[in-house]
């Protein structure tokens, strides 16, 4: 036999340098020290390059992606890697059951903390944000990802926005036809209008598009022309009314602010009206709604995008307004057969034509309601249904069908961006409009003789319309046909159908953010040449805007095109680089297109996306947008992106608290009383950080150092040690309750970092993460070590031939484990591990044909233990990553024995284990002569044995 005996202190080393035939018996005396286990795989996969895939192979495809994630100076905290963890997991088990797994990681790195922090210090976004990233690396790598890490991308790398200042192009110079159903390019366009004009043009484009002849657009100048085009491109520039946070000084997306102010900071953002970019996002809006239909997503989330794009079947009415000659406003509605019931228009006070429609008497009145108005976010104003506010404009318009003089309003309620901006006023048919009718004194006209004059009417409540002879008595069907057959008949009205969405601002006024590929030549936009691009962010003297209110690009210094023409100053919003990001990934070093054909023929699409629920209606929806135009325009396959979404839950924190002691006038004192003694004293609950408590006792000394003021502290203790409270609460710095992944990586290992956050619970759900557990988990690790190592610590494994309850054990985990993957129910894998373990250990298995088949299932859960294991065993292939799975065998579950309780009188005396397949009188044969079951007969003869297969035997005296 050969013996090697490695000492502790060399482990790490030469357990690199150790090679063991596989033909040979050997014992190697090595405890379990997952460190040096680990840092050896991480070298080992990265020296490798193990997870590097191919964009060719025989094997089966499978894109697992996630969401990639912000560099932020805090680095990862224990919840981040919640949904990495769980991806990992299952790309390591479909490379074990053959697929070519695509698996890669890159970061979302422009955005807002690194300007703010730039402003702060002056230091370039960019080398803060290199130096997040190379945080993150290590955290990433430190828990043991299998991301193929030659395929990383960084928005912020020029070489990436390269192709989404590109994609921003396509975008530019393409229409939307609803003939084709589908993006055009702007080419197809042109010539239609230089051969027909407008005629037959059913494009998705902006309200004051003009109709003109083939000769009237070849007499337009280029000027006129491309401001016409600028009507109908997807991507384009217009006025519209923004969110405006003058403290971070940009625009923001109705996502990012909560309650009136910005999420990032909570700074006032207040309504206005800009020069902005747009994506033409609604063109998609019906795509977008029937693509949901087609992907595996929560019903969640799919139900939160269905109701962001708010589809409504209803009709347009146009109301004539006298004082404005020809003009008219119009209004989107889809109760049109409650037009008899309208009492006033009411505008939202963006509207375009408040300021034509104040009379002069009004206008103070007005004006002030506008300011008021600006103070408020949208989100605010649609969820403040009970609050009542508004404002006269002074104006009439005449109702469509009777001609009677119908008021104008201003009010909160009714928002620009939705439908027209204007609603007609129905306070028998809304509860909105009710309330503000009621509030302010307008005539509530009923609808039909059966409703209610106190809330939302009902099209099948059964009652005669009233109030008209055109549809009095009618059905509520025909009404609403025989109202647009007139509306439309005298140019009135017609039936349409709206969406809720609006179109994706496509601005921020900032620094750190793509570059718009754009230059203006005499106030026209126009698109750079291909050639010139990446066009690469300028240097500036602040990362302010100018003193003249242009963005900080206003102060890169002759910042021109071709030296003559101003670019644009906006830069581009955080989820642009993010609508597209997966492609990249499948051939991230192309140079001279976002992927090659070959790499997106073969990936196609990703097969499973995990990330936050909180980017439904903001990273998923544009991604899905841009997908559907890159495939219109023949650059990608797949008409959604991904097939299948998971939504991970979140950790939550474990806050401990420190019970400080009132004095008489209820200042805190300098002491601390233990939990269980506080309801004896006046207190105050004080969080503690979570680092210096153990199982909710408190180390005294760190809490000493962990502030000035507590340098004295006095402790009044419960049976000689201080117990903390805790609470579960989001997990953040304030609230000293944010545990870094290394400190506990370094105690316990990433393997047991990896499966406690998955014993935690399940993966969609949120749960609070409690250290106290963890030492659990890294004991089965430990447990699971020792099945192949004798009680010195030496590796002592089998050739033996296993047993069946052996076989039985691993053939339970094989298929558990396949079952739980597949559904993606990790937590209850980590559960079946354990007791797989524990009943190899009662039975004292040391088989290589069960614990080298069980390092392969347990491979995607732990996989730098299993490395080590597979290796100890002789395996020369050098990677366990590349295995295959074990087939599972349902004949080993097939039970052929039973352990049957054996009662005499029925009192269970012993259990004798019997084959299954026994007939009734050989079972009372083996029964009745057990040697041990005589000694609770005491020689009385037996009257009867009552006898249940697979159940009980039972013997009567």
């Amino acid at each position: 036999m050969i013996m090697i005996l490695l000492r502790v202190d060399v482990i790490s080393s030469i357990a690199q340098k150790i090679v063991i035939s596989p033909s040979l018996p050997y014992t190697v005396a090595m405890d379990y020290h997952h460190r040096a286990i680990e840092r050896k795989w991480q070298q080992f996969w990265a020296d490798n390059r193990t997870f590097r895939v191919s964009n060719a192979s025989d094997k089966p495809k499978y894109y697992v992606l996630d969401m990639f994630p912000y560099p932020s100076g805090a680095g990862l905290h224990v919840g981040h890697p919640l949904g990495y963890i769980a991806s990992d997991i299952f790309a390591r088990y479909k490379r074990l059951k053959g697929f070519n797994v695509l698996h890669p990681m890159g970061y979302d790195s422009f955005g807002l903390p690194a300007e703010q922090y730039a402003i702060q210090t002056g230091q370039h976004p960019a080398i803060t944000t290199e130096a997040n990233i190379a945080r993150y690396r290590e955290q990433l790598d430190n828990i043991g990802f299998s991301f193929d890490w030659e395929r990383e991308v960084r928005t912020s790398d020029p070489l990436f926005y390269k192709w989404t200042q590109w994609i921003f192009m396509q975008l530019f110079n393409a229409w939307y036809d609803k003939s084709r159903d589908c993006a055009v390019p702007i080419d197809k366009l042109v010539a239609h209008f230089e051969t027909h004009g407008t005629q037959n043009v059913h494009a998705v484009c902006d309200e004051d598009t003009h109709f003109f002849t083939a000769d009237e657009w070849k007499a337009f100048t280029d000027g006129e022309k491309q401001r016409e085009l600028l009507k109908y491109r997807l991507a384009y520039l217009r006025e519209s009314t923004v969110n405006w946070c003058a403290a971070l000084g940009t625009v923001l997306a109705n996502d990012e602010v909560v309650n009136g102010v910005s999420e990032r900071g909570g700074y006032p953002v207040e309504q206005k009206k800009m020069m902005q970019w747009s994506m033409r996002i609604t063109a998609y809006a019906e795509r977008l709604l029937k693509g949901l239909e087609t992907i595996d997503w929560p019903e969640p989330l799919v139900e939160m995008q269905r109701n962001w794009i708010g589809k409504s079947v209803g009709a347009s009415v146009r109301f004539a307004v006298p004082a404005l000659g020809d003009r008219s406003i119009e209004v989107f509605t889809t109760r049109v057969d409650t037009i008899y019931g309208v009492n006033a228009l009411v505008l939202a006070p963006e509207h375009e034509l408040v300021g034509a429609l104040t009379t002069g008497e009004q206008k103070a009145e007005v004006d002030a309601y506008i300011a008021q108005t600006k103070k408020k976010s949208e989100l605010d104003r649609m969820a403040d249904v009970k609050a009542v506010s508004g404002a006269f404009t002074g104006s009439y318009a005449a109702h469509p069908l009777t001609g009677k003089d119908v008021p104008i309003w201003i009010a909160d309620y009714v928002l620009a961006g939705y439908g027209t901006g204007a609603v007609m006023a129905v306070p028998s048919g809304d509860q909105r409009d009710y309330l503000f009718s009621s509030h302010f004194g307008l005539p509530i006209i009923p609808i039909s003789d059966a409703q209610q004059l106190d809330g939302q009417a009902d099209p099948t409540k059964e009652g005669r319309y009233i109030n008209s002879d055109l549809i009095n008595g009618m059905t509520y069907a025909e009404a609403v046909d025989t109202l647009i057959t007139k509306l439309e008949s005298i140019g009135a009205g017609k039936a349409m159908i709206n969406y809720r969405m609006r179109d994706a601002i496509f601005g921020r006024q900032r620094y750190w953010g793509e570059p718009v590929p754009v230059y203006f030549e005499g106030g026209i936009p126009r698109l750079i040449d291909e050639q010139d691009l990446p066009l690469l962010l300028p240097e500036v003297d602040k990362y302010l805007p100018t003193e003249t209110g242009e963005p900080p690009l206003g102060r890169a210094k002759d910042w021109k095109y071709h030296g003559t023409f101003d670019y644009e100053l906006s830069t581009m919003p955080g989820w642009a680089g993010s609508s597209w990001y997966w492609y990249r990934y499948m051939d991230a070093q192309h140079t001279e297109a976002f992927a090659s054909k070959e790499a997106i023929g073969y990936w196609k699409d990703v097969d499973l996306y995990i990330g936050g629920s909180e980017h439904a209606t903001g990273h998923l929806l544009y991604s899905r947008f841009w997908n559907k135009f890159l495939k219109d325009m023949g650059y990608v396959m797949e008409e959604e992106p991904f097939k299948k979404l998971i939504n991970q839950g979140m950790i939550q924190g474990r806050s401990n608290f420190v019970y400080r002691v009132l004095d008489g006038e209820g200042k805190g004192t300098n002491t601390f009383v233990s939990h269980g003694l506080k309801d004896d004293y006046r207190t105050i609950a004080l969080h503690v950080d979570v680092n210096i408590v153990s199982n909710d006792v408190l180390n005294l000394d760190e809490f000493r150092k962990f502030r000035p003021d507590f340098a004295d502290a006095e402790f009044i203790l419960e049976n000689g040690k201080y117990v903390c409270g805790h609470e579960v609460e989001k997990m953040s710095k304030s609230k000293y309750n944010v545990v870094n992944p290394d400190d506990i990586i370094e105690q316990y290992g990433a393997d047991t970092l990896r499966m406690y956050e998955m014993f935690l619970g399940p993966l969609e759900q949120s749960k609070p993460w409690n250290t106290n557990g963890i030492e659990g988990v890294y004991k089965f690790l430990r447990k699971f070590w020792k099945l192949f190592h004798d009680a010195a610590g030496n590796l002592a494994v089998s050739d033996e031939a296993p047993s069946k309850a052996e076989l039985k054990a691993l053939h339970k985990i094989i298929k558990k484990v396949e079952e739980d993957v597949e559904r993606f129910s990790f937590n209850t894998s980590v559960s079946s591990f354990m007791i797989c373990v524990n009943e190899l250990t009662d039975l004292k298995c040391n088989k290589r044909a069960i614990l080298q088949e069980l390092c392969v299932v347990l491979q995607p859960y732990a996989p730098h233990i299993t490395e080590e294991l597979w290796e100890l065993l002789g395996n020369a292939s050098g990677t366990l990553s590349y295995a295959s799975y074990p087939a599972f065998n349902p004949s080993y579950l097939v039970e052929s024995e039973f352990a049957y309780p054996v009662s005499v009188n029925g009192k269970t005396r012993m259990n004798l284990t019997l084959p299954l397949d026994l007939a009734q009188s050989e079972v009372e044969k083996a029964v009745l002569e057990n040697e041990d079951l005589q000694r609770y007969l005491e020689g009385k003869p037996v009257k009867k044995v009552i006898y249940v297969k697979g159940r009980i035997v039972n013997v009567v005296v």
